[in-house]
């Protein structure tokens, strides 16, 4: 019988509640739930197809152990292999000491998880070496939010977003990754078309697509055009002196500092116009309210600290803070990163945003867990640890429930790192991660639907997760994990002790923390699993007493500092860390996919979303491209000064010249060369610690790798998956993704300067299952061309083109639509590049609507046949879903000629 079972999506910090079909056993659908705040039954292309990703295929379902560099893992018990692991801490410790080892954990973990490691680090290992993923997305707005209004606080709520008058969106494409929200906003323009919509991005996103005034800043120069504008607020009186006067301090030497950003010399810094720089002033200076949204395009940076507390400054001195429709609103990447900065999981915190290096903050945790003292020598960050796992600093290194082999930056050298630590655990439900090769001890952890514990989202809301199903085999959840091992290792390092870590569930966990955020800023001790099972989900503060949460902060003017002012930060525009000069004289910026989501361990499992973008590409602005002589599909080495990668190039008139872009999703499993990030510098913010992810200097260069390679395979893609990657290595280029939809197939494209041996060859064609059966064939080992295509029951089950691949994309249509078209004998068994009819080399396009399966070309037809928007919506039923095709249907709309009456 169906069951359903209320929860919340594991993607974005969104935090959208989803109700989980199911029939006590296995997932069987999703549907977004009508009763959660956060998105009102909403879903996007992400999570309406949770059910689909997590193929147990991909799934760690045992313990396995290597026990020597070099072996292979072999299965293990859980008593096993937690004992081992804490006979190898606890020698790492005795011998080296507690800073020898360290843990890496992730904002996709529960608050109950993170709790439990931070304890284990803290109270019972001694070290302060335990850091979080979320110091690549969010740790610039936690200093940004600290120094400028005293608390790791986001002032706002969602309900914000469809109040205000003003909105400035900066380096943020919510409608890729918030796309809920961006409906919400989409929702709120359309009923009130007087809004102001300002997105700051170097790109032309779908997110500028909305905007009003969009500033296409020149990238890193964020802080210049805030300043600016602020400037220019002075100089227009567009400011709140009274509020200013009664609630801030500091402002004075901000008001000398942005003397010097002039209309003119921020517009040459930021390649915009003082027009448009004057206009937005004007829009912010004269709203009634104004609200401010960023993500990663500011914290992802060298200056990311400065560029959060500038965009802070513009709402202290306009006093737009603490009111319906303002404030500065910082959007969460992970859907648990505040939970990390709650519980203090970050390596200079402690629960209930404490400080470690705060000796009276330290005494309090002590106390409250019972332990003496808790460690005083600083942790290491997460580019710091890693380095240090390098170094040979760090001895043993515990990560949980993420993929630093494929998000870090600077690829190699964290490689070099975990392959030259002597003891790496890895605790993940994905076993196929880029980290877990380098696993000696891969623990196998629930994941989504499978556990239970609690998240915080961007607006402080606290939602209750729910189990739906039992997790696979022998999978645990992540914080019985950890306290299972704690137990075994205090046996070691504290014996005869009583306990630390006797839970008997997550709730028991949620309970022994939520104390230590009493009387702190984000008090919530009110809460419990039972009252968000009666209330549902609560924003903090939600101290003890309270009767609801609290959607906005600081509405009467006080700040959680000393003298409960807020604080005016002046600190000057740098340059990026790596400028534009003659070896690299093109800007990499990374960002996101509509379907796709972070290192794609998850959403890397469903074929259904490679349909909208099935390969990594690397856009330029066509004038780059001609300058290179490449066009669209050619391949390009791309080189930094970190390493190197071969990928398809494509132009994008919405990039300025001098800029390339390339999504961050694309790790070493689904492009060989390390990925994406082999390019991406690990140079850091000075306070926050965060990587510069968004900005390289890269070149590209035409590459010739005429022996072309394209093969497609259905069923069991997983499997097939795993092993056919490691037969690439020897290719220049190789790209490996899934596509279709009910028939899910492994697609491979790959190159190079000659035709690999025979016998690599013949390996490939085995996992393929080309090589006997149902199989027609044609080979000129002449010219080293191959043509294989196996049949079954009338349709195209599995295809190889070696030597050139110009049928490619009629082979794909034909085993798409599930057939074997007349024409296709006669042209494999001749020695024909071509396939026959000039109609039939036509690609279907892309997926342009996943939720309803509507392609680009179905789309172009319709608007041929004279359709506007609401017509495709009507004929077609694209956009009718989570509404994520909708922006790229208007461009399309847009395109078309209009006519001109005779």
């Amino acid at each position: 019988m169906t069951q359903t079972t209320a929860s919340t999506c594991c993607y974005c910090g969104v935090g959208c509640g989803v109700l989980i079909e199911h029939d006590g056993e296995k997932i069987l659908g999703v549907q977004g739930d009508p009763a959660h705040p956060a998105n009102f039954g909403k879903l996007c292309s992400k999570g309406s197809t949770l059910h689909l990703t997590g193929d147990l295929d991909a799934r760690g379902l045992y313990p396995e152990l290597r026990l020597g560099k070099g072996l292979a893992r072999a299965r293990t018990d859980w008593d096993g292999a937690l004992e081992h692991a804490a006979n190898q801490f606890a020698a790492t410790i005795r011998e080296h000491g507690p800073d020898s080892v360290a843990f890496y954990i992730s904002g996709q973990l529960l608050t109950e998880d993170y709790y439990a490691f931070n304890k284990l680090a803290r109270a019972l290992v001694g070290t302060n070496n335990i850091d979080s993923n979320s110091r690549l997305c969010m740790s610039s707005a936690v200093v940004g939010y600290k120094r400028s209004l005293g608390a790791d606080a986001p002032p706002c709520s969602y309900e914000d977003i469809e109040q205000t008058d003003c909105l400035l969106i900066a380096g943020s494409n919510m409608a890729y990754a918030h796309p809920i929200l961006f409906r919400r906003l989409e929702a709120a323009k359309a009923q009130r078309p007087a809004m102001k919509i300002i997105v700051v991005d170097p790109r032309r996103t779908d997110t500028a697509e909305l905007a009003d005034l969009h500033l296409a800043i020149l990238p890193g120069t964020d802080v210049a055009l805030f300043h600016g504008l602020l400037h220019l607020l002075l100089w227009e009186g567009w400011i709140d002196p009274h509020f200013i006067e009664a609630h801030t301090q500091g402002f004075a030497e901000l008001k000398t500092l942005v003397r010097d950003y002039t209309p003119a010399s921020v517009a040459a810094m930021c390649g915009i116009a003082q027009d448009d720089l004057l206009r937005a002033a004007e829009w912010i200076g004269k709203a009634p309210s104004f609200l401010s949204l960023w993500c990663m395009g500011l914290n992802q940076s060298t200056a990311g600290s400065a560029k959060n507390s500038a965009l802070i400054n513009l709402h202290l001195a306009t006093g737009q803070i603490g009111k319906p429709g303002a404030g500065p609103f910082s959007l969460t990447g992970q859907p648990n990163a505040m939970g990390g900065r709650e519980t203090g999981s970050l390596s200079n915190l402690l629960p209930g945003h404490r400080e470690a290096a705060n000796p009276e903050h330290r005494g309090e945790v002590a106390g409250y867990w019972g332990v003496d003292s808790l460690p005083e020598t600083p942790g290491l960050t997460a580019i710091e640890l890693f380095e240090a796992v390098r170094d040979g600093r760090i001895k043993a290194l515990w990560i949980a429930c993420t993929n630093p082999a494929q998000s870090l930056p600077d690829q190699t050298r964290v490689r070099e790192a975990l392959a030259a630590c002597p003891f790496v655990v890895v605790q993940e439900a994905f076993f196929t991660t880029e980290t877990c090769a380098y696993a000696d001890l891969l623990l196998p952890a629930a994941s989504w639907g499978e556990k239970d514990g609690t998240v915080t989202n961007s607006e402080r809301r606290i939602s209750h997760v729910r189990r739906a199903v039992p997790a696979p085999a022998e999978a645990r959840a992540d914080w019985a994990i950890t306290c299972d091992f704690a137990r075994r290792l205090e046996r070691q390092l504290r014996p005869g002790m009583p306990s630390l870590f006797d839970f008997d569930g997550p709730q028991a966990v949620f309970a022994e923390f939520v104390p230590l955020t009493a009387s702190r800023d984000l008090d919530y001790s009110g809460l419990s699993h039972a009252l968000l099972d009666a209330q549902g989900p609560q924003q903090w503060p939600f101290p003890t007493g309270a009767r609801q949460g609290t959607p906005r902060l600081y509405a009467d003017g006080r700040f959680p500092t000393a003298d409960g002012r807020a604080r005016f930060i002046a600190e000057a525009y740098r340059a990026p860390k790596e400028r534009r000069e003659q070896r690299y004289p093109l800007t990499l910026n990374t960002g996101r996919l509509r379907d796709q989501w972070h290192g794609m361990s998850r959403t890397g499992t469903a074929a259904r979303l490679f349909g909208h973008v099935e390969e990594a590409l690397l856009s330029l602005n066509p004038d780059d491209l001609r300058l290179r002589g490449l066009h669209d599909g050619d391949l390009a080495r791309v080189h930094s000064r970190r390493g190197s990668l071969v990928v398809p190039v494509q132009a994008d008139s919405n990039l300025r010249a001098g800029q390339a872009y390339l999504p961050m999703h694309w790790g070493d499993r689904f492009l060989k060369g390390l990925g994406t990030n082999v390019l991406t510098l690990p140079a850091f913010d000075p306070l926050s610690k965060q990587p510069e992810l968004k900005h390289a200097g890269i070149d590209v260069e035409k590459v010739e790798l005429p022996w072309q390679f394209f093969a497609l395979v259905e069923g069991d893609v997983q499997q097939r998956f795993t092993a056919l990657r490691p037969l690439f290595e020897s290719f220049a280029y190789a790209s490996l993704s899934l596509t279709g939809r009910e028939r899910p197939a492994v697609l491979i494209k790959a190159a190079s300067a000659e035709p690999p041996d025979a016998e690599l060859l013949t390996r490939i064609d085995v996992l393929l299952g080309v090589d006997q059966g149902p199989v027609l064939a044609y080979d000129d080992p002449r010219r080293a061309v191959g043509k294989r295509v196996r049949i079954e029951q009338g349709r195209i089950v599995s295809l190889r083109l070696a030597g050139e691949t110009a049928a490619r994309d009629w082979l794909k249509n034909l085993w798409s639509e599930g057939k074997a078209d007349s024409e296709l004998r006669r042209w494999l068994l001749a020695p024909l590049s071509t396939p026959p009819g000039s109609a039939s080399t036509a690609k279907a396009g892309k997926t342009l609507c996943n939720c309803l399966n509507v392609s680009e070309g179905a789309v172009c037809a319709g608007i041929a046949r004279g359709l506007d928007l609401d017509g495709l919506k009507r004929e077609l039923k694209c956009g009718t879903s989570c509404g994520s095709c909708v922006p790229e249907i208007k461009r399309l709309l847009a395109q078309q000629p209009v006519a001109i009456p005779a």
